[in-house]
């Protein structure tokens, strides 16, 4: 079953993150390289991708058309920053992988089924 891994961040996670050492950051890289690897090798990654500044966003649809926006388009605390999306064996094994994402340890990680869609793969 897929499972999709939000990743969020927020002012005070992005103010942590800039307060550590380089030493500390490339141990936070680390992290997200084994869990890559990890992956990988058992098969369960599908794909995973760091998104760009929530600033950057341009583009929502509103009331059935697309307008443009200078973002973020979204008033929300947490922002979305990456995903994963995996295809493991149960609900429990995705929450098991969201847990070694560094940001698990601030609250930031969310574990969403995937809803099967008829006649998709």
């Amino acid at each position: 079953m897929k499972y999709l891994i939000l990743i969020y961040s927020n002012p005070e996670s992005r103010e942590l993150w800039q307060a550590f050492s380089a030493d500390e950051r490339a141990e936070g890289w680390s992290a997200y390289e084994a869990l890559n690897r990890e992956l990988t090798a058992s098969g369960e990654l599908v794909v995973t991708e760091p998104l760009d500044q929530v600033r950057t966003t341009r583009v929502l649809a509103r009331d059935g058309r697309a307008i443009t926006t200078d973002g973020p388009f979204a008033e929300v605390k947490e922002q979305l920053a990456g995903f994963y999306l995996v295809d493991c064996a149960d609900e429990q094994r995705a929450v098991e992988i969201a847990a070694k994402v560094p940001e698990a340890a601030f609250g930031l990680v969310e574990v969403r089924p995937v809803l099967a869609m008829p006649g998709m793969a």
